[in-house]
């Protein structure tokens, strides 16, 4: 299950934890990116917290948490090589990974086919 936040920032479902990206269309929208700040493993963060941030050749934006829980890995892959987020921005330029305070925060998200219509109209 992957669930969109109106941040443009997708989180997947993989047992008790939640893997986090930008989304596709947040990454064309950035263009190209060439810095990621990543969180710090341990850290807990509330929904809608800045967790990261992602620098293209455009601009800097911040990346925020789409649920709670606890910074539970980095993906080191894309803190050396950025542009993941473009090429691959749903599997292996994901950010970090939660362990999920509360489950039923992500029933507050998006699905796919209402993040579409969402992400057409920002």
């Amino acid at each position: 299950m992957i669930r969109f936040s109106d941040e443009h920032v997708w989180v997947r479902l993989e047992g008790e934890q939640g893997v986090v990206g930008i989304t596709p269309h947040a990454q064309e929208t950035l263009g190209d990116v060439v810095f990621v700040e990543l969180p710090d493993v341990g850290r807990v963060l509330a929904p809608h917290d800045v967790a990261g941030v992602v620098e293209s050749v455009k601009a800097a934006s911040d990346v925020f948490a789409p649920a709670g829980g606890e910074v539970t890995e980095v993906n080191e892959a894309l803190r050396a090589d950025p542009s993941l987020a473009n090429s691959d921005p749903l599997g292996a330029g994901w950010f970090f990974k939660l362990k999920l305070a509360d489950r039923t925060q992500l029933d507050t998200l998006m699905d796919d086919s209402t993040y579409a219509g969402f992400s057409q109209s920002s």
